[in-house]
């Protein structure tokens, strides 16, 4: 019983996620004009997503010491570069989380 109700949780889960995905391409399938808003929403969320991980990733640096603050503010301007320099936001969240790790594994230990 515990293994049939996992596969149906991740069925449904994909189910779910599948029809996501797809919503979109099959309410404006080509046919109908994209509304303003949509448009809009598709132009300042990236920025919005971006500026809620900052929040949310800097909450808790302390300024006690450079080991605490160092890497995140590395990782912040990392993520600022890139995105200025390549309008990329998945590359420019990877790449300041790849320097962020770095100097936390590595350097700041």
């Amino acid at each position: 019983m515990h293994d049939t109700h996992a596969a149906l949780l991740v069925a449904v889960m994909a189910l779910v996620t599948v029809l996501l995905r797809f919503l979109p391409f099959i309410i404006f399938n080509g046919k109908r004009e994209v509304p303003g808003y949509i448009m809009y929403l598709g132009k300042v969320l990236p920025y919005a997503i971006m500026g809620m991980l900052i929040v949310y990733c800097l909450r808790n640096v302390r300024f006690s010491a450079a080991a605490d603050w160092l890497p995140s503010a590395v990782g912040v301007a990392v993520v600022v570069l890139l995105h200025l320099l390549k309008r990329n936001t998945l590359l420019s969240i990877l790449g300041g989380t790849i320097v962020y790790m770095a100097l936390v594994q590595f350097v700041f230990v």
